[in-house]
């Protein structure tokens, strides 16, 4: 074989070579963007279930009347109607509770005025900065990036559902299994880089139940670990469980110490859900879905809290990052 049969031959090589690569990263593009497309093709409407609980408050009602609402229906959100205009103008959340009883509380001995004698629309003129917004809503035939939003019948005007996280990820677990199973669903959550793993937002055992609405309050986050004084998690407290507050009429003592605070819980308790930086991703969606949970504590073998991975760092590794799209709706 002479020089040319040399050349030739290593061209052609080099060819396969290149090709082989060209279609290995092509598979790696089309696995990363199963789930995105798989989202894309399907209108809010299909993730509605068939039947589902949903209540409407006025915006007259009582602050304290609507969230006794909610616990007694179990729900974290309500929208808002406005009959001088006629039209939807809001959503009344735990987090309006909570800000509620962080704003007005001041001991023990003094009640909660602002939770006792506002009306909703009370509220949303000193909370809010402009309080005739609109409310913001898709139709059922929308695709867009979701955390908590109704939906909308175009023709008739009304509510036909809340969307939230759960729902998706449930939606996307149930029916995902039409599509391929994307390798990367197999390697480990920690190093696919899924969750929050620094700077983790946990409350000792020891500080007050004020404390812990600070925290939610500054830092946005959705629940908060409990821990005791080795840093290994003993509890888990969440804003629902600050709005079962009302349920027991105990928002009026929020100097209680967290630990007494989760000893004396009596409604639906979430419960701390575990998992560890070496599972892989497929079992935590598993395990999430399953548990019915909001997210997982991320815990080494002696169960000290490293990290929090919940339902929206999995939608946005999952379907959002993959559309291009930095940072899911909070």
């Amino acid at each position: 074989m002479d020089a040319r049969d040399n050349g030739a031959s290593y061209s052609s090589g080099e060819e396969v070579s290149c090709s082989h690569n060209k279609l290995e990263t092509q598979k790696q593009e089309a696995d990363a963007t199963v789930y995105m497309n798989f989202m894309k093709s399907h209108s809010c409407y299909d993730a509605v279930p068939v039947s589902c609980k949903l209540v409407i408050f006025d915006t007259t009602l009582q602050v304290k009347k609507a969230f006794f609402a909610l616990v007694a229906n179990g729900l974290r959100a309500a929208p808002l109607w406005d009959n001088k205009l006629q039209r939807f103008v809001g959503m009344l959340t735990i987090t309006d509770f909570i800000n509620i009883l962080h704003c007005y509380y001041k001991s023990p001995m003094v009640q909660i005025y602002g939770l006792e004698s506002h009306k909703i629309e009370t509220w949303r003129d000193v909370y809010l900065y402009d309080p005739s917004q609109y409310l913001v809503s898709i139709s059922p035939e929308a695709r867009h990036r979701i955390h908590r939003l109704p939906v909308i019948d175009p023709e008739s005007g009304n509510v036909l559902h809340i969307l939230t996280h759960k729902r998706i990820l449930k939606f996307l677990h149930i029916f995902g299994s039409k599509v391929p199973r994307p390798v990367f669903i197999q390697k480990q959550i920690l190093e696919l880089g899924i969750g929050t793993f620094r700077n983790i937002a946990t409350i000792q055992q020891t500080a007050s139940l004020y404390d812990a609405l600070s925290i939610f309050v500054e830092r946005r986050v959705s629940a908060l670990p409990v821990v005791d004084e080795r840093g290994k998690v003993v509890a888990l407290y969440s804003r629902f469980d600050v709005i079962n507050l009302a349920a027991q009429k105990t928002y009026n003592n929020l100097d209680i110490t967290m630990e007494e605070a989760v000893r004396g819980r009596t409604c639906y308790v979430e419960g701390v859900i575990t998992c560890y930086p070496d599972e892989t991703l497929e079992a935590i969606i598993e395990r999430i879905v399953k548990a019915e949970v909001h997210r997982l504590v991320l815990v080494d073998r002696a169960g000290v809290v490293k990290g929090i991975i919940s339902l929206s760092d999995l939608l946005q590794a999952l379907v959002l990052t993959p559309a291009g799209i930095d940072a899911l709706l909070s």
